[in-house]
C-alpha cells in the first residue's frame, strides 16, 4: 500500500512539513515524482481545468512545465484541520517568448489516511512581470 507521511490528522508541525514537501517536489518539475503524492483517483480543479486520476495529473504537469519555463514555487501554510490543509502560494515562470509571470493563488487539499492527496482545488491569478521584478 502506498503511503506518504506525515499522515492525518495533522498538527501544525506536520501540516507545515506536508506543505514544504509539496513545495520541494513541485520545484523539481518532475511529473513522475510529483504525481506519486496523489491518490490513484485524485480529483483536481486547477483554474478552470478538471483533472481526475494520477495519470491525468502526470499529463497535466508535463504540459504545465513544458510551457511554464524556469518555474519556481513558494508555498505557505494557511490553515489545517484533520485531514485538510489550505495553502497560499506564488510562483514565477516564463513562456517561450520570454515573458515572465508571477502567479498567486490558494489551494485546498484533502488527504486520505495514507497521506496521499485525494482532492486539490486551486484558484490562481497570473500577473505579467518584468524579468528584473522577479522575487523567487
Amino acid at each position: 500500500m502506498e503511503q506518504k507521511p506525515p499522515f492525518p490528522p495533522f498538527t501544525k508541525e506536520t501540516a507545515k512539513q506536508k506543505v514544504q514537501m509539496a513545495e520541494d517536489a513541485w520545484n523539481t518539475r518532475d511529473p513522475d515524482k510529483v504525481c506519486m503524492a496523489y491518490t490513484i483517483d485524485t480529483e483536481w480543479r486547477n483554474r478552470s481545468e478538471f483533472v481526475n486520476g494520477r495519470e491525468e495529473v502526470r499529463e497535466f504537469l508535463r504540459r504545465k512545465w513544458d510551457n511554464e519555463l524556469d518555474y519556481k514555487l513558494k508555498k505557505e501554510l494557511w490553515s489545517f484541520d484533520g485531514n485538510r490543509i489550505a495553502v497560499r502560494f506564488e510562483y514565477e515562470c516564463h513562456d517561450a517568448s520570454g515573458q515572465w509571470y508571477r502567479s498567486y493563488g490558494n489551494e485546498n487539499w484533502e488527504f486520505d489516511e495514507n497521506g496521499l492527496m485525494k482532492k486539490r482545488f486551486a484558484s490562481i491569478n497570473d500577473l505579467p512581470i518584468n524579468e528584473e521584478d522577479r522575487r523567487l
